[in-house]
């Protein structure tokens, strides 16, 4: 679970990610207002906040516990009626609602359920909620975007390494320069097919409607290993090995690449080290 912390009115709020959805710690919204943590709880026993649960878990958990949630529904209201974050996951299976124990614990809340749950603490602390969010949000994304534009650029520098060894060792001299086009066509569609199981012509053919070519929509992790995958094969091709023995080289290498950063992925998604 990959935690930040987002700032709202005095408050430090965890944010998490938990099956890449973002959750939002409500012990941490209600440090600062009188209270505490016990208006989670009174916050559970309102009518209207089990309604506004049951159906964001109908609209986004297959697996919700429906008819347990009519019985909790029917009880909801009545002076005696008690709801716990905990009970309320046993008995419906839900997923909007997460308790962890431990130093970063507390009650965290999927973001429309933490939006909601602010608005009935405060209209002005939901506003700020938001506000904070969507900062937190915009900045995640434009750190990506300089993550991929910087790999792209790298990209593009390695494939001049890459071009220098085909014209160096695989284009003779009196070749005409719609002829070397072709070599260095072909030798590119030896990186596609060893990283992306296909050449441009086929991603082009399946995508008519994309707005550039395959290597402008890789994912990061293709770009990176995109980048390392000419510049082996520029050094292949100065070992003087064939076309064929370099694409199993390179596919192998890709294969494995990717597995690495993939699982490198994932393991930073959850909090791992």
């Amino acid at each position: 679970m990959k935690n930040r912390v987002i700032t709202v009115q005095g408050a430090e709020v965890t944010v998490s990610t938990r099956n890449d959805q973002d959750y939002i710690s409500l012990t941490d919204m209600v440090s600062r207002f009188d209270g505490g943590s016990a208006l989670i709880e009174q916050w559970l026993k309102n009518k209207d906040t089990v309604l506004f649960l049951g159906v964001w878990e109908q609209l986004n958990n297959p697996a919700f516990n429906s008819p347990e949630f009519e019985g909790i529904k029917h009880e909801a209201g009545r002076n005696s009626f008690y709801l716990s974050v905990k009970k309320w996951i046993e008995l419906t299976g839900a997923v909007g609602l997460h308790a962890k124990a431990g130093r970063y614990g507390g009650t965290f809340a999927h973001r429309d359920i933490a939006f909601e749950f602010g608005s009935w603490l405060s209209p002005e602390f939901k506003l700020y909620l938001i506000k904070e969010f969507q900062r937190l949000k915009d900045e995640e994304t434009r750190a990506t975007s300089l993550e991929w534009n910087f790999q792209r650029t790298l990209s593009k520098v390695n494939y001049r390494i890459h071009t220098d060894a085909i014209k160096e060792h695989l284009i003779p001299a009196l070749l005409s320069k719609a002829q070397k086009n072709v070599a260095y066509a072909n030798e590119a569609d030896i990186l596609n097919v060893a990283l992306f199981g296909q050449t441009a012509k086929q991603w082009r053919d399946a995508n008519p409607n994309a707005e550039g070519n395959m290597r402008d929509a890789a994912t990061l992790e293709q770009l990176v290993v995109l980048s390392n995958l000419e510049s082996i094969n520029a050094m292949l091709i100065h070992q003087g090995l064939p076309a064929p023995e370099r694409l199993t080289q390179l596919n192998a290498m890709a294969i494995t690449q990717m597995r690495s950063l993939v699982g490198l992925q994932s393991m930073k998604q959850l909090g791992k080290p």
